[in-house]
């Protein structure tokens, strides 16, 4: 995330510290006083009660109020405060502070003794206050525009204008004048603020931080391409993605760099974020927002509990760790085969929260059943999320043993251990192309399904939560493709047509979570996932987003279906045995699920396969197996050939945003 430059001070400032900065203000504070207390004796000469006072007196009076205003602005915090930036919530604080022991100090001459030499009445407080008050904000207005001047001929110096990139703001309110003085009053901002650009008609053709406001209207394209304008900010706020995908649309046309001025994600920043620029991602533009689920209450169920993942270093495994470590769980075990990826994870996981997590990592196979055992044993694990599992679907379809024993029986060996030590909850991965496979990587995952949903007698609550593709995933197409526009393309895509459900892995992680703490008993999740996105699309718009142009500067070549590959992932949607949860976006399939016995012998037929290819690298033998074990296993074509007729590429060719969710389980 690129933020603005670091405010440094004016060569005539930055050399007090801010310990001596604090010591010259409140001097000046004094000498402040000073001025108001002799403008009140001034005003005496007018008030005969005023005329007996002494010279005695004048300084005892004078002493007593400086003494109770300063302590007051030391409890109000006023040197405490940076003011070489506005601000409005300081200067009230010194007006608060100043009335409130300026009238404290008037109590408290009426209590002591008269031998005092002490007599401040109403109207000189009033007069002294008064004008103490504006001498002191004069002051800091004037300190604030010695910075301000200070740095921008800095800026102009360490950066000349010319040499700046010219930036339009989109957005003439708060969000957009903050950052429009950042840009011009930060020293050494690379940044050159030419325009505003809002479609306030009460703004358009005012001047706003001395610069002028544009309306949004189509001819605003034109205009901006005859400007010095390189960049353009959106400075709006509660901006929808839809929104933001609008935005960048209509001023890609000028040819532009596009960023954000947003605020981080909350658990990047805690509640001390501020908004920062940033490029735009190409989650910004799959024209939905971010799913936003309710995790306060699920969260809470994982808290001081033993909690393994399996898979733990991967892309969904690793985002379950971040999430689950947050609800500060009594153990968290991590569970994978890779080293470096279960490495990797422990790491940032000890950096952030320090040695004493209770953080464990195991080197493991799910295959290896004598190995999960001695690690159930050891953990006693109550909640299990299995997340391990080979998943790229044209490597499964011609190592289709593996998928087998790694996704199958892998999935059969922990739900096992979880059911040998007790644990309370077992929530499996799934994907939507589990759903009608044509693929041994999707067969595989049905019948990882199939194992946990028949097992609805078992004290251990077993559930599966279905999703689509997971952005930036590790071998997902974002890499894939930001990996070619890298090294000059071109953007390859399998078939033209092809389009998919997305959601990030922060959605994932947290949608499987709220699933954990709902589950009961071989439930089967799914998520509302909104609309269907072209693969072509996203290749072209990661084209744009990386400044170049799609077809001339990258080319984007066809290289046909992958085996097994389907062009659409099917929506869920139409089945009649839907049911809604607590979370509107996240529903329940109530398909009859499989008896123990059936499921034992589907694994068997399985195993049967996986035991006659063992000396060969074909795959027929798994594949004639798995049809015969997942019924709603089709060959590519047998789907493909509906594809013009689907909801689902009527869906993703629509102009709005549509419900639509993963796919269905015949």
């Amino acid at each position: 995330m690129n933020e603005i430059p670091n405010r440094t001070e004016p060569n005539i400032i930055k050399r007090v510290s801010f310990g001596k900065r604090k010591i010259l203000l409140l001097l000046i504070d004094i000498a402040c006083f000073a001025v108001a207390y002799a403008v009140a004796v001034m005003l005496s000469i007018i008030s005969p009660s005023w005329t007996t006072f002494s010279a005695w007196r004048y300084i005892s009076n004078a002493a007593f109020m400086l003494f109770f205003l300063m302590c007051g602005r030391a409890i109000f915090s006023v040197y405490r405060n940076v003011w070489r930036y506005p601000n409005v919530r300081a200067y009230l604080t010194i007006v608060l502070s100043d009335v409130i022991f300026g009238s404290l100090s008037l109590v408290m001459v009426r209590i002591i003794p008269d031998s005092w030499p002490l007599n401040i009445g109403f109207a000189q407080a009033f007069v002294v206050i008064t004008v103490f008050d504006l001498s002191t904000l004069v002051n800091r207005f004037a300190y604030q525009l010695l910075h301000q001047y200070g740095n921008s001929r800095e800026s102009k110096t360490l950066t000349r204008d010319a040499h700046k990139i010219g930036v339009a703001i989109v957005g003439a309110g708060q969000v957009g004048t903050k950052l429009a003085e950042d840009l011009i009053y930060t020293a050494g901002s690379h940044y050159r603020p030419i325009c505003f650009i809002d479609h306030d008609k009460g703004k358009i053709g005012a001047k706003v931080c001395g610069l002028k406001v544009y309306g949004d209207d189509e001819s605003i394209i034109e205009r901006l391409r005859d400007l010095p304008v390189q960049e353009i900010f959106l400075a709006l706020t509660n901006l929808s993605s839809k929104e933001a995908a609008d935005l960048y649309h209509f001023y890609s046309q000028t040819g532009c760099k596009i960023k954000l001025y947003e605020f981080p994600l909350k658990e990047a920043g805690g509640d001390n974020r501020k908004r920062m620029l940033r490029e735009l991602r190409i989650e910004d533009l799959l024209f939905r927002d971010s799913l936003v689920l309710n995790d306060e209450d699920s969260n809470a169920y994982y808290e001081n509990k033993t909690v393994l993942v399996t898979g733990g270093g991967g892309s969904i495994g690793s985002e379950l760790c971040r999430q689950i470590i947050r609800c500060h769980p009594k153990h968290l075990i991590v569970l994978d085969i890779y080293e470096n990826n279960a490495y990797a994870i422990q790491q940032e996981l000890v950096r952030a929260y320090g040695n004493d997590i209770p953080l464990s990592v195991e080197i493991a196979s799910v295959r290896d059943i004598n190995r999960l055992d001695a690690i159930f044993k050891a953990y006693r694990p109550e909640v299990i999320f299995h997340a391990a599992a080979h998943k790229h679907v044209p490597l499964m379809e011609h190592s289709a043993c593996e998928a087998i024993k790694n996704n199958v029986m892998g999935t059969y060996n922990t739900a096992n251990m979880a059911e040998k030590y007790g644990a309370e909850k077992f929530i499996l991965i799934s994907t939507d192309k589990a759903v009608n496979p044509t693929n041994i990587m999707g067969a595989s995952k049905r019948m990882c399904e199939m194992v946990v949903q028949c097992r609805t007698d078992s004290k251990t609550s077993f559930a599966a939560v279905r999703f689509g593709n997971v952005l930036g995933s590790n071998g997902s197409v974002i890499p894939l493709f930001r990996d070619q526009i890298e090294k000059g393309g071109p953007v390859t895509i399998t078939d033209k047509r092809i389009i998919r459900y997305f959601m990030t892995i922060p959605e994932a992680s947290r949608l499987v979570m709220q699933a954990g703490s709902m589950a009961e008993s071989g439930e089967l999740f799914v998520l509302n996932m909104g609309k269907p996105v072209r693969i072509l699309d996203l290749a072209e718009n990661m084209i744009k987003l990386s400044g170049l142009t799609p077809y001339v500067d990258i080319d984007i070549v066809e290289i046909g279906l992958r085996p097994g590959e389907k062009l659409y992932e099917e929506l869920l949607m139409k089945s009649e045995t839907l049911s809604a949860t607590e979370n509107n976006l996240i529903f329940i399939e109530h398909d009859k699920p499989y008896t123990r016995e059936e499921v034992e012998e589907k694994l068997a037929l399985l195993n049967h396969a996986v035991e006659s290819s063992i000396s060969t690298l074909s795959g027929k033998a798994i594949k004639r197996a798995m049809k015969r074990a997942v019924p709603t296993y089709k060959d590519p074509d047998e789907v493909n050939k509906d594809f013009d007729d689907s909801e689902e590429k009527k869906l993703s060719e629509d102009e709005e945003p549509q419900v639509a969710v993963t796919a269905n389980i015949q």
